[in-house]
């Protein structure tokens, strides 16, 4: 297989071109493997490459297409996993030093889900120390680099995924979502990153940052790639309380169903006061091509969407440190050091802190329910800026200091704190040729509505038909 025709495949199209019979799985996974092995040493997305697993299952899949056994879109597909998802006889870390030598007996269930459908496991993509911040920078496993600019962040925490994804280390992976994890990436690399209603994906054998804030979900380079890795790792699970009962309904049925006569919440505050000039109007251009689409655009204040990051730095590190609890007391030495101190500092909050952020996080619920009674979907900035470079921990805006977490997941962590549905979709690039990312935000359960809008969208753009340069 030529390295060119691997820039040009999605999920989607292959998948076709397998069942036709005109692409061969193991030919994709030893294009896939070779692109790797090209690229791990100048972009580092991944903790563990799973190369004899994939080489393996690619055989059992081609054998199995070519008996006439085909699967669905997935059989055959090398995908990556963000390394806390649990892979019976593969090691899982969870991007730290404490799990270096952990290698579960059991697969997550989403990853069961993946492996049922007859995807190709190629590797476990790096990600932040204990999925707990947006660079990337992991102190044990190493720096991933963003494969738009070397030297640049990917987003995180699964910034790896993202990056495998952008340069077609495989072609699609899962990520987990606390307060943008899988948005932010997917924002800063150029792809589709889809944060599902919570519950939706069930997160046991899942490594917890969050037990009320964490999502799994897909990152891909299409929102058609998407809906076919949610369809497949949808679903309940008993061993998940928080997963939703009964099958979602099928995803890609109404992708194209267009737009026409949506009302589409712009929002007036909060969502732009940060933004960078380039991503306000990228953003801006987008909210027009949907205009050209027959949807309406609707302004709407949201002033509640200010608390979203208040509320996952108080709920969500108040649960990680309940996580963490044990083994910030026996080894604490074996964190980074920015990660030890946030722990720390987030044991010591107490219960009133907690429980008054809930209180809160519940008005933040009501606002968005009333909201979506006005809005079919928000339209709106992933995040306020571009990537920026690892060593910049802070960026001047409106003649302040703002750090780069508190920027990059300032939008995305209110899907979070409401748990409903939000995906990250390129609409543009930068000057400096960054990408940027428009979030689609909807209603509870509304995942087909917003893989819908996205895909409606994408498919009048040519963003996602770009590559990056540090593909080969």
């Amino acid at each position: 297989m030529r390295d060119a025709d691997l820039d040009e495949l999605t999920i989607a199209s292959a998948g076709r071109l397998m069942r036709a019979g005109s692409l061969s799985p193991v030919a994709l996974t030893e294009a896939t493997l070779a692109r790797i092995e090209r690229l791990q040493p100048r972009l580092n997305a991944f903790i563990t490459v799973t190369a004899d697993v994939a080489r393996q299952q690619a055989r059992a899949a081609e054998a199995e297409i070519k008996a006439g056994h085909w699967r669905g879109p997935l059989h055959g597909v090398p995908i990556s996993l963000k390394d806390l998802y649990c892979t019976a006889g593969i090691p899982t870390t969870a991007g730290s030093v404490i799990l270096k030598d952990h290698v579960p007996d059991f697969d997550a269930p989403a990853v069961a889900r993946l492996l049922a459908a007859g995807a190709v496991l190629v590797g476990k993509a790096n990600m932040h120390e204990w999925a707990c911040g947006v660079t990337n920078d992991n102190p044990f496993f190493g720096r991933c680099h963003n494969p738009w600019r070397q030297g640049y962040i990917p987003g995180g925490s699964s910034g790896g995924s993202a990056a495998a994804v952008a340069t077609r280390q495989g072609l699609g992976s899962l990520g987990s979502d606390t307060g943008g994890s899988i948005r932010i990436p997917a924002h800063m690399c150029g792809l589709v990153g889809h944060k599902p209603t919570h519950g939706l994906v069930p997160r046991f054998g899942v490594f917890p940052e969050s037990w009320s804030f964490d999502h799994a979900g897909p990152i891909a380079l299409t929102a058609e790639d998407a809906a076919i890795l949610l369809e497949v790792i949808a679903g309940p699970d008993p061993r998940d309380p928080s997963s939703l009962p009964g099958r979602p309904p099928a995803l890609r049925p109404g992708l194209r169903q267009g737009v026409r006569g949506l009302k589409l919440g712009l929002p007036a505050d909060v969502y732009f006061d940060d933004c960078h000039p380039e991503v306000q109007e990228a953003v801006m251009a987008a909210v027009e091509v949907y205009r050209s689409l027959g949807a309406e655009i609707v302004a709407v204040p949201i002033p509640e969407a200010r608390h979203g990051l208040d509320l996952c730095l108080t709920i969500a590190w108040a649960e990680a440190a309940h996580f963490h609890r044990r083994w910030l007391q026996t080894r604490p030495d074996d964190y980074g050091p920015d990660l030890v101190e946030t722990l720390a500092s987030a044991s010591a909050y107490t219960a009133v802190d907690y429980l008054q952020a809930q209180q809160v996080r519940a008005k933040v619920r009501h606002a968005y329910r009333r909201l979506f009674e006005r809005v079919d979907l928000l339209i709106s900035p992933t995040g306020p800026l571009p990537a920026t470079p690892h060593d910049v921990d802070a960026v001047m805006v409106q003649g302040r200091s703002a750090s780069v977490l508190g920027l990059a997941a300032g939008l995305t962590a209110v899907a979070n704190a409401t748990g409903e549905p939000a995906c990250s979709v390129p609409c543009g690039f930068t000057e400096d040729g960054l990408p940027i990312g428009l979030m689609i935000h909807g209603p509870r359960l509304a995942d087909g509505l917003v893989l819908r809008a996205a895909h409606a969208y994408e498919q009048t753009q040519e963003w996602h038909r770009q590559r990056p340069s540090l593909r080969r």
